[in-house]
């Protein structure tokens, strides 16, 4: 013999957080801190005239990165690819990849001099040497 259930159109206004609301939410935050999810690591030093930036991009081609400044905004945009497969004989055992878009804008103190602004990308890092504007100092007036 079956079981009957009653069916109440009314149970989920009645309880609004059932099972299926928080399916997935903890499983998110946890993939974001694997060493899966592409990251880029920056380094930010600057003397009298000119900022110096390191930025941490491994597996990433040169023809991939753009470096974009505008006024003293630097904006840093680079695609990732990042294939792993593990073969058994000439049987796929495992096949993985990411690809996506890693990004990083900051805001600096002064304008950049964009004329002789720098980019140099060796052995996973970019190096971005940063002039700065001059006679781009701010004033602080006198109110009389």
């Amino acid at each position: 013999m079956t079981n009957l259930a009653r069916f109440n159109p009314f149970r989920e206004l009645a309880e609004p957080f059932s099972d299926d609301f928080f399916k997935g939410f903890a499983l998110r935050p946890i993939y974001r801190m694997t060493d899966d999810h592409p990251q880029m690591k920056l380094d930010l030093n600057e003397d009298e005239k000119t900022y110096f930036v390191k930025a941490e991009m491994p597996g990433v081609h040169k023809d991939e990165i753009k470096v974009m400044i505008d006024g003293n905004q630097v904006s840093v945009t680079a695609e990732t690819k990042k294939q792993k497969e593990e073969k058994e004989g000439a049987k796929t055992i495992r096949s993985e990849r990411y690809y996506g878009k890693i990004f990083r804008s900051f805001t600096l103190e002064q304008a950049i001099d964009q004329a002789t602004a720098v980019a140099k990308y060796e052995d996973g890092v970019l190096e971005l040497t940063l002039p700065k504007k001059l006679g781009n100092h701010s004033k602080l007036l006198k109110i009389s």
